[in-house]
Protein backbone atom coordinates (compact mmCIF):
# COMPACT_ATOMS: atom_id res chain seq x y z
CA UNK A 1 0.00 0.00 0.00
CA UNK A 2 1.52 3.32 -1.12
CA UNK A 3 0.35 6.92 -0.97
CA UNK A 4 1.76 10.08 -2.54
CA UNK A 5 1.04 13.30 -0.64
CA UNK A 6 2.58 16.13 1.35
CA UNK A 7 3.80 15.07 4.81
CA UNK A 8 4.86 16.93 7.93
CA UNK A 9 6.17 14.91 10.88
CA UNK A 10 5.50 16.90 14.06
CA UNK A 11 7.41 15.98 17.22
CA UNK A 12 4.98 16.44 20.10
CA UNK A 13 7.84 16.89 22.60
CA UNK A 14 9.37 19.98 20.94
CA UNK A 15 6.98 22.59 22.45
CA UNK A 16 8.04 21.50 25.96
CA UNK A 17 11.58 22.61 25.03
CA UNK A 18 10.33 25.90 23.58
CA UNK A 19 10.95 24.78 19.99
CA UNK A 20 8.35 25.28 17.28
CA UNK A 21 7.79 23.00 14.32
CA UNK A 22 8.53 24.23 10.81
CA UNK A 23 4.84 23.95 9.88
CA UNK A 24 5.19 23.02 6.23
CA UNK A 25 4.78 19.66 4.55
CA UNK A 26 7.08 18.18 1.91
CA UNK A 27 6.29 15.81 -0.94
CA UNK A 28 6.61 12.20 0.17
CA UNK A 29 5.74 8.61 -0.61
CA UNK A 30 4.24 6.61 2.26
CA UNK A 31 4.38 2.81 2.25
CA UNK A 32 2.99 0.14 4.54
CA UNK A 33 4.95 -3.10 4.50
CA UNK A 34 6.94 -5.72 6.40
CA UNK A 35 10.40 -5.11 7.83
CA UNK A 36 12.64 -7.42 9.89
CA UNK A 37 13.79 -5.78 13.12
CA UNK A 38 17.58 -6.14 13.42
CA UNK A 39 17.54 -6.55 17.22
CA UNK A 40 14.62 -8.94 17.70
CA UNK A 41 14.89 -10.50 14.22
CA UNK A 42 11.10 -10.40 14.08
CA UNK A 43 9.07 -9.28 11.12
CA UNK A 44 6.77 -6.34 11.88
CA UNK A 45 4.58 -4.04 9.84
CA UNK A 46 5.84 -0.49 9.46
CA UNK A 47 4.86 2.75 7.83
CA UNK A 48 7.77 4.19 5.86
CA UNK A 49 7.99 7.85 4.81
CA UNK A 50 10.35 8.71 1.94
CA UNK A 51 11.12 12.31 0.89
CA UNK A 52 13.51 13.93 -1.58
CA UNK A 53 16.04 14.51 1.25
CA UNK A 54 15.50 11.07 2.81
CA UNK A 55 14.82 8.68 -0.06
CA UNK A 56 15.85 5.68 2.12
CA UNK A 57 12.92 6.55 4.36
CA UNK A 58 12.00 6.76 8.05
CA UNK A 59 10.05 3.82 9.50
CA UNK A 60 7.33 3.82 12.17
CA UNK A 61 6.03 0.61 13.70
CA UNK A 62 2.24 0.30 13.41
CA UNK A 63 1.05 -2.63 15.56
CA UNK A 64 -0.41 -1.26 18.82
CA UNK A 65 1.46 1.98 18.15
CA UNK A 66 -1.24 4.32 16.78
CA UNK A 67 -2.84 6.51 19.42
CA UNK A 68 -5.43 8.21 17.22
CA UNK A 69 -6.50 9.01 13.65
CA UNK A 70 -7.72 12.54 12.84
CA UNK A 71 -9.87 12.34 9.72
CA UNK A 72 -12.21 15.34 9.85
CA UNK A 73 -10.91 16.63 6.50
CA UNK A 74 -10.25 13.34 4.73
CA UNK A 75 -12.52 14.38 1.84
CA UNK A 76 -10.12 17.26 1.23
CA UNK A 77 -7.15 14.88 1.14
CA UNK A 78 -6.03 15.71 4.71
CA UNK A 79 -5.54 13.51 7.80
CA UNK A 80 -3.22 13.06 10.80
CA UNK A 81 -1.90 9.83 12.30
CA UNK A 82 -0.76 10.15 15.93
CA UNK A 83 2.03 7.66 16.74
CA UNK A 84 2.69 6.59 20.34
CA UNK A 85 6.41 5.84 20.06
CA UNK A 86 8.14 8.01 19.02
CA UNK A 87 5.71 10.79 20.05
CA UNK A 88 5.03 12.25 16.61
CA UNK A 89 2.02 13.33 14.58
CA UNK A 90 2.22 12.44 10.90
CA UNK A 91 0.23 15.15 9.11
CA UNK A 92 -0.89 14.27 5.59
CA UNK A 93 -2.22 16.73 2.99
CA UNK A 94 -2.72 17.14 -0.77
CA UNK A 95 -3.58 13.47 -1.13
CA UNK A 96 -6.16 11.88 -3.37
CA UNK A 97 -9.17 11.43 -1.07
CA UNK A 98 -9.95 7.82 -2.09
CA UNK A 99 -6.30 6.74 -1.91
CA UNK A 100 -5.99 8.38 1.49
CA UNK A 101 -9.04 6.51 2.83
CA UNK A 102 -7.63 3.19 1.63
CA UNK A 103 -4.23 3.95 3.17
CA UNK A 104 -5.75 4.85 6.55
CA UNK A 105 -7.86 1.68 6.50
CA UNK A 106 -4.71 -0.42 5.98
CA UNK A 107 -2.95 1.47 8.81
CA UNK A 108 -5.88 0.75 11.17
CA UNK A 109 -5.76 -2.97 10.37
CA UNK A 110 -1.99 -3.01 10.94
CA UNK A 111 -2.42 -1.23 14.28
CA UNK A 112 -4.96 -3.85 15.41
CA UNK A 113 -2.54 -6.65 14.51
CA UNK A 114 -4.65 -8.08 11.70
CA UNK A 115 -3.28 -11.00 9.74
CA UNK A 116 -0.65 -9.71 7.33
CA UNK A 117 -2.18 -11.76 4.52
CA UNK A 118 -5.28 -9.56 4.67
CA UNK A 119 -3.28 -6.34 4.25
CA UNK A 120 -2.23 -4.75 0.92
CA UNK A 121 1.48 -4.55 1.84
CA UNK A 122 4.26 -2.97 -0.19
CA UNK A 123 7.98 -3.62 -0.25
CA UNK A 124 9.77 -1.09 1.95
CA UNK A 125 12.46 0.07 -0.46
CA UNK A 126 13.93 3.51 -1.22
CA UNK A 127 11.92 5.51 -3.74
CA UNK A 128 12.96 7.03 -7.04
CA UNK A 129 13.71 10.75 -7.11
CA UNK A 130 10.83 11.50 -9.47
CA UNK A 131 8.34 9.91 -7.03
CA UNK A 132 9.03 12.57 -4.41
CA UNK A 133 9.31 15.60 -6.65
CA UNK A 134 6.96 18.50 -5.97
CA UNK A 135 3.75 18.19 -8.03
CA UNK A 136 4.20 19.59 -11.50
CA UNK A 137 1.93 22.57 -12.17
CA UNK A 138 2.91 23.46 -15.74
CA UNK A 139 3.79 21.39 -18.81
CA UNK A 140 4.54 22.55 -22.36
CA UNK A 141 4.86 20.12 -25.28
CA UNK A 142 5.61 21.72 -28.65
CA UNK A 143 6.91 18.77 -30.62
CA UNK A 144 5.32 15.48 -31.62
CA UNK A 145 8.40 13.54 -30.50
CA UNK A 146 7.94 14.85 -26.94
CA UNK A 147 4.29 13.80 -26.73
CA UNK A 148 3.74 11.13 -24.02
CA UNK A 149 2.38 7.95 -25.58
CA UNK A 150 2.88 5.49 -22.72
CA UNK A 151 3.07 7.69 -19.62
CA UNK A 152 0.21 9.79 -18.27
CA UNK A 153 0.10 13.55 -17.74
CA UNK A 154 0.99 14.66 -14.17
CA UNK A 155 -2.27 14.71 -12.23
CA UNK A 156 -1.39 18.03 -10.56
CA UNK A 157 -1.12 20.06 -13.79
CA UNK A 158 -2.76 23.48 -13.77
CA UNK A 159 -1.41 24.63 -17.15
CA UNK A 160 -0.97 22.36 -20.16
CA UNK A 161 0.19 23.32 -23.64
CA UNK A 162 0.25 20.74 -26.42
CA UNK A 163 1.02 22.46 -29.73
CA UNK A 164 2.44 21.40 -33.12
CA UNK A 165 1.75 17.74 -32.34
CA UNK A 166 -0.70 17.15 -35.24
CA UNK A 167 -3.44 16.02 -32.84
CA UNK A 168 -6.67 15.23 -34.70
CA UNK A 169 -8.68 14.92 -31.47
CA UNK A 170 -8.41 15.85 -27.81
CA UNK A 171 -6.57 13.19 -25.79
CA UNK A 172 -9.00 11.88 -23.16
CA UNK A 173 -6.12 11.67 -20.65
CA UNK A 174 -6.12 15.49 -20.57
CA UNK A 175 -9.73 15.49 -19.44
CA UNK A 176 -8.87 13.71 -16.18
CA UNK A 177 -6.68 16.65 -15.05
CA UNK A 178 -9.16 18.10 -12.58
CA UNK A 179 -6.86 20.94 -11.45
CA UNK A 180 -6.36 22.22 -15.01
CA UNK A 181 -6.88 25.98 -15.35
CA UNK A 182 -5.31 26.62 -18.75
CA UNK A 183 -5.46 24.25 -21.73
CA UNK A 184 -3.60 25.30 -24.89
CA UNK A 185 -4.14 22.99 -27.87
CA UNK A 186 -3.21 25.54 -30.53
CA UNK A 187 -1.62 24.63 -33.86
CA UNK A 188 -2.99 21.10 -34.20
CA UNK A 189 -5.54 19.40 -36.50
CA UNK A 190 -8.45 19.04 -34.07
CA UNK A 191 -11.83 18.89 -35.86
CA UNK A 192 -14.22 18.33 -32.96
CA UNK A 193 -14.26 19.05 -29.24
CA UNK A 194 -15.55 16.41 -26.80
CA UNK A 195 -18.36 17.54 -24.51
CA UNK A 196 -16.31 16.24 -21.57
CA UNK A 197 -14.05 19.31 -21.77
CA UNK A 198 -16.94 20.87 -19.89
CA UNK A 199 -16.16 18.59 -16.94
CA UNK A 200 -12.89 20.42 -16.25
CA UNK A 201 -14.31 22.36 -13.34
CA UNK A 202 -11.39 24.80 -12.93
CA UNK A 203 -10.76 25.62 -16.60
CA UNK A 204 -10.53 29.38 -17.15
CA UNK A 205 -8.47 29.54 -20.38
CA UNK A 206 -9.08 27.41 -23.48
CA UNK A 207 -6.83 28.12 -26.47
CA UNK A 208 -7.69 26.36 -29.74
CA UNK A 209 -6.01 28.71 -32.19
CA UNK A 210 -5.19 27.28 -35.65
CA UNK A 211 -7.06 23.98 -35.69
CA UNK A 212 -9.75 22.52 -37.99
CA UNK A 213 -12.80 23.15 -35.81
CA UNK A 214 -16.10 23.46 -37.65
CA UNK A 215 -18.39 23.80 -34.62
CA UNK A 216 -18.51 24.72 -30.94
CA UNK A 217 -21.13 22.48 -29.38
CA UNK A 218 -24.19 23.47 -27.35
CA UNK A 219 -23.15 20.96 -24.67
CA UNK A 220 -19.94 22.91 -23.97
CA UNK A 221 -21.92 26.14 -23.67
CA UNK A 222 -24.19 24.56 -21.06
CA UNK A 223 -21.40 22.87 -19.06
CA UNK A 224 -19.46 24.10 -16.02
CA UNK A 225 -17.56 26.36 -18.44
CA UNK A 226 -20.44 28.79 -17.87
CA UNK A 227 -18.97 29.53 -14.45
CA UNK A 228 -15.22 29.28 -15.09
CA UNK A 229 -14.20 30.12 -18.67
CA UNK A 230 -12.70 33.60 -19.01
CA UNK A 231 -10.54 33.34 -22.14
CA UNK A 232 -11.53 31.47 -25.30
CA UNK A 233 -9.38 31.54 -28.43
CA UNK A 234 -11.08 29.99 -31.48
CA UNK A 235 -9.12 31.98 -34.07
CA UNK A 236 -7.96 30.42 -37.34
CA UNK A 237 -10.48 27.61 -37.52
CA UNK A 238 -13.38 26.80 -39.86
CA UNK A 239 -16.33 28.06 -37.85
CA UNK A 240 -19.32 29.36 -39.80
CA UNK A 241 -21.57 30.03 -36.81
CA UNK A 242 -21.82 29.73 -33.05
CA UNK A 243 -24.84 28.28 -31.20
CA UNK A 244 -27.37 30.55 -29.51
CA UNK A 245 -26.33 28.93 -26.20
CA UNK A 246 -22.82 30.35 -26.66
CA UNK A 247 -23.99 33.44 -24.76
CA UNK A 248 -24.39 31.30 -21.62
CA UNK A 249 -20.59 31.60 -21.20
CA UNK A 250 -21.16 34.73 -19.14
CA UNK A 251 -17.76 34.78 -17.42
CA UNK A 252 -15.93 35.31 -20.73
CA UNK A 253 -13.60 38.31 -20.60
CA UNK A 254 -11.53 37.69 -23.74
CA UNK A 255 -12.96 36.12 -26.93
CA UNK A 256 -10.91 35.60 -30.09
CA UNK A 257 -12.73 34.60 -33.28
CA UNK A 258 -10.38 35.96 -35.96
CA UNK A 259 -9.84 34.22 -39.30
CA UNK A 260 -12.86 31.96 -39.36
CA UNK A 261 -15.81 31.83 -41.78
CA UNK A 262 -18.40 33.34 -39.43
CA UNK A 263 -21.38 34.84 -41.23
CA UNK A 264 -22.98 36.07 -37.99
CA UNK A 265 -22.28 36.50 -34.29
CA UNK A 266 -24.55 34.90 -31.66
CA UNK A 267 -27.94 36.62 -31.58
CA UNK A 268 -27.74 37.45 -27.85
CA UNK A 269 -24.05 38.41 -27.81
CA UNK A 270 -25.00 41.31 -25.51
CA UNK A 271 -25.54 38.80 -22.69
CA UNK A 272 -21.78 38.35 -22.43
CA UNK A 273 -21.74 41.02 -19.74
CA UNK A 274 -18.17 40.32 -18.57
CA UNK A 275 -16.68 40.51 -22.07
CA UNK A 276 -13.99 43.18 -22.41
CA UNK A 277 -11.88 42.05 -25.38
CA UNK A 278 -13.47 40.85 -28.63
CA UNK A 279 -11.69 40.19 -31.90
CA UNK A 280 -13.51 38.79 -34.92
CA UNK A 281 -11.39 40.15 -37.74
CA UNK A 282 -11.28 38.52 -41.18
CA UNK A 283 -14.60 36.67 -41.10
CA UNK A 284 -17.67 36.93 -43.36
CA UNK A 285 -19.75 39.24 -41.15
CA UNK A 286 -22.14 41.41 -43.17
CA UNK A 287 -24.03 42.87 -40.21
CA UNK A 288 -23.87 42.76 -36.41
CA UNK A 289 -26.78 41.52 -34.26
CA UNK A 290 -28.90 44.18 -32.57
CA UNK A 291 -27.83 42.86 -29.15
CA UNK A 292 -24.28 44.02 -29.97
CA UNK A 293 -25.26 47.46 -28.61
CA UNK A 294 -25.37 46.06 -25.07
CA UNK A 295 -21.66 45.19 -24.96
CA UNK A 296 -19.21 47.23 -22.90
CA UNK A 297 -15.73 46.51 -24.24
CA UNK A 298 -12.19 47.78 -23.77
CA UNK A 299 -10.90 46.61 -27.14
CA UNK A 300 -12.74 45.60 -30.32
CA UNK A 301 -11.33 44.36 -33.63
CA UNK A 302 -13.67 43.68 -36.58
CA UNK A 303 -11.25 44.52 -39.39
CA UNK A 304 -11.58 42.78 -42.73
CA UNK A 305 -15.27 41.82 -42.70
CA UNK A 306 -17.53 42.44 -45.74
CA UNK A 307 -19.94 44.74 -43.91
CA UNK A 308 -22.90 45.99 -45.95
CA UNK A 309 -23.61 49.68 -46.40
CA UNK A 310 -26.73 50.25 -44.26
CA UNK A 311 -29.78 51.81 -45.92
CA UNK A 312 -32.96 52.28 -43.84
CA UNK A 313 -35.08 51.80 -46.97
CA UNK A 314 -33.46 48.45 -47.70
CA UNK A 315 -35.48 46.13 -45.47
CA UNK A 316 -36.80 42.59 -45.11
CA UNK A 317 -40.55 42.31 -44.55
CA UNK A 318 -41.77 39.37 -42.46
CA UNK A 319 -45.16 40.69 -41.40
CA UNK A 320 -48.65 39.37 -42.13
CA UNK A 321 -51.98 40.99 -41.32
CA UNK A 322 -53.44 40.06 -38.99
CA UNK A 323 -50.64 38.51 -36.96
CA UNK A 324 -51.08 34.77 -36.25
CA UNK A 325 -52.45 33.90 -32.82
CA UNK A 326 -49.24 32.07 -31.89
CA UNK A 327 -47.16 35.20 -32.59
CA UNK A 328 -49.55 37.35 -30.55
CA UNK A 329 -49.47 34.89 -27.64
CA UNK A 330 -45.68 34.52 -27.56
CA UNK A 331 -45.26 38.30 -27.83
CA UNK A 332 -47.56 38.68 -24.83
CA UNK A 333 -45.51 36.16 -22.83
CA UNK A 334 -42.31 38.09 -23.58
CA UNK A 335 -43.69 41.62 -23.18
CA UNK A 336 -45.47 40.81 -19.91
CA UNK A 337 -42.41 38.83 -18.70
CA UNK A 338 -44.52 35.80 -17.88
CA UNK A 339 -42.64 32.72 -16.64
CA UNK A 340 -42.39 29.93 -19.19
CA UNK A 341 -40.63 26.63 -19.76
CA UNK A 342 -41.04 23.29 -21.56
CA UNK A 343 -43.27 22.14 -18.69
CA UNK A 344 -45.71 24.97 -19.51
CA UNK A 345 -45.50 25.51 -23.27
CA UNK A 346 -44.17 23.47 -26.23
CA UNK A 347 -40.38 23.29 -26.44
CA UNK A 348 -40.25 24.93 -29.89
CA UNK A 349 -41.99 28.02 -28.48
CA UNK A 350 -39.39 28.18 -25.73
CA UNK A 351 -36.67 28.18 -28.40
CA UNK A 352 -38.48 30.99 -30.25
CA UNK A 353 -38.68 33.06 -27.08
CA UNK A 354 -34.96 32.60 -26.47
CA UNK A 355 -34.20 34.43 -29.74
CA UNK A 356 -36.93 37.06 -29.48
CA UNK A 357 -36.13 40.38 -31.21
CA UNK A 358 -36.58 43.73 -29.50
CA UNK A 359 -38.22 46.53 -31.49
CA UNK A 360 -37.05 50.13 -31.17
CA UNK A 361 -40.25 50.79 -29.22
CA UNK A 362 -39.13 48.32 -26.55
CA UNK A 363 -41.66 45.62 -27.35
CA UNK A 364 -40.78 42.12 -28.54
CA UNK A 365 -41.35 40.33 -31.84
CA UNK A 366 -40.50 36.74 -32.73
CA UNK A 367 -41.14 35.36 -36.21
CA UNK A 368 -43.00 38.32 -37.73
CA UNK A 369 -41.14 41.62 -38.08
CA UNK A 370 -39.47 44.14 -40.39
CA UNK A 371 -35.68 43.98 -40.43
CA UNK A 372 -33.14 46.50 -41.64
CA UNK A 373 -29.58 47.59 -40.81
CA UNK A 374 -28.51 50.87 -39.25
CA UNK A 375 -25.04 52.32 -38.86
CA UNK A 376 -23.42 52.41 -35.42
CA UNK A 377 -20.12 53.93 -34.35
CA UNK A 378 -18.27 51.12 -32.57
CA UNK A 379 -16.88 53.56 -30.01
CA UNK A 380 -20.35 53.38 -28.45
CA UNK A 381 -19.52 49.87 -27.21
CA UNK A 382 -15.72 49.88 -26.94
CA UNK A 383 -13.06 52.22 -25.58
CA UNK A 384 -10.53 51.16 -28.23
CA UNK A 385 -11.60 50.18 -31.76
CA UNK A 386 -9.41 48.75 -34.51
CA UNK A 387 -10.38 50.37 -37.81
CA UNK A 388 -13.09 48.43 -39.63
CA UNK A 389 -11.61 48.99 -43.09
CA UNK A 390 -8.69 50.51 -44.95
CA UNK A 391 -10.59 53.80 -45.19
CA UNK A 392 -10.21 54.45 -41.47
CA UNK A 393 -13.85 53.86 -40.56
CA UNK A 394 -15.13 52.84 -37.15
CA UNK A 395 -18.81 52.44 -38.13
CA UNK A 396 -20.48 49.07 -38.70
CA UNK A 397 -24.03 48.00 -39.63
CA UNK A 398 -26.22 46.66 -36.83
CA UNK A 399 -29.50 44.82 -37.29
CA UNK A 400 -32.67 46.60 -36.25
CA UNK A 401 -36.05 44.87 -35.93
CA UNK A 402 -39.50 46.47 -35.89
CA UNK A 403 -42.62 44.83 -34.53
CA UNK A 404 -45.05 46.77 -36.76
CA UNK A 405 -45.36 49.04 -39.77
CA UNK A 406 -46.00 52.05 -37.53
CA UNK A 407 -42.70 51.52 -35.67
CA UNK A 408 -40.82 51.21 -38.96
CA UNK A 409 -42.51 54.33 -40.38
CA UNK A 410 -41.65 56.32 -37.26
CA UNK A 411 -38.02 55.18 -37.57
CA UNK A 412 -37.89 56.28 -41.23
CA UNK A 413 -39.32 59.69 -40.37
CA UNK A 414 -36.63 60.22 -37.73
CA UNK A 415 -33.91 59.05 -40.15
CA UNK A 416 -35.03 61.49 -42.89
CA UNK A 417 -35.24 64.36 -40.38
CA UNK A 418 -31.68 63.67 -39.24
CA UNK A 419 -30.59 63.53 -42.89
CA UNK A 420 -32.19 66.92 -43.66
CA UNK A 421 -30.42 68.52 -40.72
Amino acid sequence: MKLQCDVEVVNRMLPSFGIRNRGKGVRAVLSIGKHVDKTSHRSNIYMMICTAKDRAGSRYKLKDNIEKFFTWFVEEGKATVRIKEPAVDICLSKADANSLKNFLSAARLADRGSDASSLPLSTLTPVRARDVEQPKKKLSIVSKKDYPLTSSFPYSLEQLQVSYCKLSRVDMRMLSLKALRKLDLSNNHIKKLPATIGDLGCLSELILHNNHLEAFSEALCLSTLQRTLQLLDLSQNRLRSLPAQFCQLKELVNLKLDDNELVCLPFHVGRLSSLRFLSAAHNQLAVLPGDFRKLSLENLDLFGNPFVQPNPLDHTMKLTFPLPLQELATRAVANLRLPYGPHLIPAHLCRDLEVAKTCECGRVCLNYFIKTAVSMNLHQVSHTVVLVDDMGGTDAPVQQHFCSLSCYSEFLDKSFQRGIR
